[in-house]
C-alpha cells in the first residue's frame, strides 16, 4: 500500500511541473516582397491539445477561419488567401460532416499587389475557433494593420469581445437558424434517450440474473414446468406465458410510476437539488444492501399470499401468481438495481423513461426462463450457485457507490455547497476503484464473504482492470481531461487545479447581476446557457 501511495504522489508532482496554459494561439503576420511579387503572411503558433478549424468549412459547422481585409490603400488583393499547409481531414460525429483542422501551427499567404508605396496602408481582421477534445472557445478575432513596416506581431493575448464588438456583422442574431435546428433534432434526440433507457434497462436485468435471489430459481423453475407437463410443448407454452408475466409486471411498475408522476415532475427531477440529495442517499443505502450490511425484503406475508394464491389457481393465472411470487422473493437483490434504474430513467428518460427502462429490465430477467424450457440442456452449463454470487453482489454495490456520488454533485453545484468540486469527486472515485481492486484480490472483505483460498483469474483480472481504472483517473484530479467519465464528473468549472487551463470563466452567474454590469460597462454579453444537471 505505501508502495501504491508513493506512486500516486509522484504522479501528481510530476503533472504539477507542467504550465498552465494562457493562450492557445499566438499570431504574427508581416508584409513580404519578393522577385514574384508582394504578399501578407500570417502565421499561427497552436498550443498542444488544441486545434484550429481550416479555411471555406461547410455551412452549419464550426466557424471557418476567414480574413476580412476592410481597407485597402495603394494596393489591391490578387487572389484568394491560400493556406500553405495541408489540414486534418476528419468526420465529425457532432456536425456530421467531413471537418479540416489545423494543429501546433498554420500558415496562410495572401497575394497582394502594391499600386502606390507612399500610400501604402493594409487593414483587417481575421476570424478564427479553438477548441480541444472537452470544449470550445468563442469565436474570435484579431485585427492587424500594415503599412510601410515589414512585419507586425500580434499581441499574446486574443482581442476579445471589445475587438469583436467592432463587427456588427458577428452579433447578427440566428435565431430562426436555432429553431429549425432544434426542431429538426429534438425527436431524434429523445428517441435515443429513450432507446438507451431501454438497453440500460436490459443490461440491469442481465445483472440480475447473477444475483444469489435469482441465479438459483432459474433451474427450478424450469425443471417444475418440464416435470409438470408431460408434453414438452405444454411446458415450453408456460414457459413462455411465465416470461411473458414478468414482463407485464415490472411494465405495470414502470407505467405506474409515469401515471402517478407525470411527465412534468419526471423531467424535474434530473435538476431538482431536493430529488437529487434523495437519489443519493437510496443508491448509498442500495451499495450497503449489496455489501451486506443490511437486506432490503418484502414483508414474508405477501410472497406467501402470492405462493398460495398460484396453488390454488390454474392455467395462465396460477403462471401469473408464480411469476408475481419471483418478483416479491427476489426483491433482495433486484430491488437496488430496479432503483438505480428507475432514478436514471425518471432524471434522463422523460415521460416513458421508467417503463421503458422496465420493459428492458423484464425482458432480461423473463429471457432465461423461456430459453431454458425451449432449450433444457443448455442449463447443464450453468455454472453452480456459490460464493460468487455474493462476489458479484458486492461488485454491483461498488458500482451504485460511485453513481451515488453523480446525484449529490448536482445537488452540491445546485446549493452551491462546494463540497464535492471535480478533484474531490475523481478522488473519491479513485479510493472506490482501489477498494473494489483490493475486495477482488480478498484483502477487503464483508461479513457473507466466504473464505477464498485461491484467486480465481477472473478476480485477478477485475482487479487489475480497477488498479488501470484508478491510475487513469489519476490525471484528472489536476484538471487534465478525462473523456471516458467526463458524463459523470462535475465539470471543469469546479476544478480548482487546472493543468489545462482556456482562462475563459464567466465573469457572474446570475443572469440579472451580469446585465446590470454589461450596462454600466457599455460591453456585449455573452450567455452560457447551462444546468445543474445537464450532462453535456
Amino acid at each position: 500500500m505505501n508502495k501504491f501511495l508513493s506512486t500516486i504522489v509522484c504522479s501528481f508532482i510530476c503533472l504539477m511541473s507542467f504550465a498552465q496554459m494562457e493562450n492557445p494561439a499566438k499570431w504574427n503576420y508581416r508584409l513580404v516582397e519578393n522577385a514574384d511579387g508582394a504578399h501578407i503572411e500570417f502565421k499561427v503558433n497552436i498550443d498542444p491539445g488544441w486545434h484550429m478549424y481550416d479555411l471555406n468549412l461547410p455551412e452549419g459547422g464550426p466557424v471557418s477561419t476567414t480574413f476580412h481585409f476592410e481597407k485597402l490603400q495603394g494596393c489591391s488583393l490578387a487572389g484568394e488567401i491560400q493556406s500553405l499547409q495541408k489540414a486534418k481531414s476528419y468526420h465529425d460525429a457532432i456536425f456530421n460532416m467531413m471537418l479540416r483542422t489545423y494543429e501546433k501551427q498554420a500558415s496562410f499567404v495572401q497575394a497582394i499587389t502594391i499600386e502606390n508605396r507612399e500610400l501604402l496602408h493594409i487593414e483587417g481582421y481575421v476570424q478564427y475557433m479553438l477548441c480541444d477534445d472537452q470544449a470550445c472557445l468563442p469565436p474570435n478575432s484579431l485585427e492587424f494593420s500594415i503599412g510601410n513596416l515589414q512585419e507586425e506581431t500580434a499581441p499574446a493575448a486574443i482581442s476579445g469581445l471589445d475587438a469583436l464588438s467592432q463587427h456588427p456583422e458577428l452579433w447578427t442574431p440566428v435565431i430562426g437558424e436555432l429553431q429549425a435546428f432544434g426542431g429538426s433534432n429534438n425527436i431524434n434526440s429523445s428517441n435515443t434517450a429513450a432507446w438507451l433507457i431501454f438497453i440500460y434497462g436490459f443490461v440491469g436485468g442481465l445483472l440480475a440474473l447473477f444475483t444469489p435471489c435469482v441465479w438459483p430459481i432459474i433451474p427450478m423453475t424450469v425443471s417444475f414446468f418440464l416435470k409438470r407437463n408431460r408434453d414438452r410443448r405444454k411446458a415450453i407454452k408456460d414457459a413462455i406465458s411465465y416470461g411473458i408475466s414478468i414482463v407485464v409486471i415490472y411494465l405495470v411498475v414502470g407505467l405506474s410510476i409515469t401515471l402517478i408522476f407525470g411527465a412534468s415532475a419526471l423531467n424535474s427531477l434530473a435538476t431538482n437539488a431536493v430529488f437529487n440529495l434523495i437519489f443519493f442517499l437510496l443508491l448509498v443505502a442500495f451499495a450497503l444492501s449489496f455489501f451486506g450490511l443490511f437486506e432490503l425484503v418484502l414483508p414474508s406475508s405477501w410472497s406467501n399470499k402470492m405462493d398460495g394464491m398460484a396453488d390454488k389457481t390454474s392455467g395462465l393465472l396460477s403462471i401469473f401468481f408464480m411469476a408475481f411470487t419471483l418478483v416479491l422473493v427476489s426483491f433482495s437483490c433486484t430491488g437496488p438495481i430496479i432503483g438505480t434504474l428507475l432514478v436514471e430513467a425518471s432524471t434522463q428518460g422523460g415521460l416513458l423513461g421508467p417503463t421503458l427502462g422496465m420493459s428492458g429490465f423484464a425482458l432480461a430477467l423473463a429471457l432465461p426462463f423461456t430459453l431454458f424450457a425451449i432449450f433444457p440442456n443448455i442449463m447443464q452449463s450453468m455454472p453452480r450457485s456459490g460464493g460468487w454470487l455474493q462476489t458479484f453482489k458486492v461488485v454491483l454495490g461498488f458500482l451504485e457507490l460511485a453513481l451515488s456520488l453523480k446525484f449529490l454533485s448536482v445537488a452540491d453545484m445546485a446549493y452551491s455547497w462546494g463540497i464535492l468540486p471535480r478533484e474531490v469527486f475523481i478522488i473519491l472515485w479513485i479510493i472506490i476503484a482501489i477498494s473494489l481492486g483490493l475486495y477482488l484480490l480478498n484483502v477487503i472483505r464483508f461479513p457473507h464473504d466466504e473464505k477464498v483460498d485461491k484467486l480465481s483469474w477472473i478476480r485477478i483480472s477485475g482487479a487489475i482492470v480497477s488498479f488501470l481504472f484508478a491510475a487513469y483517473m489519476i490525471p484528472g484530479v489536476l484538471g487534465a481531461p478525462t473523456k471516458a467519465i467526463s458524463a459523470f464528473t462535475p465539470p471543469m468549472s469546479t476544478q480548482h487545479i487546472h493543468v489545462f487551463s482556456s482562462h475563459v470563466e464567466p465573469d457572474f452567474y446570475s443572469y440579472e447581476e451580469g446585465m446590470l454590469a454589461a450596462q454600466a460597462q457599455n460591453k456585449k454579453v455573452l450567455i452560457d446557457f447551462s444546468g445543474y444537471g445537464c450532462v453535456n
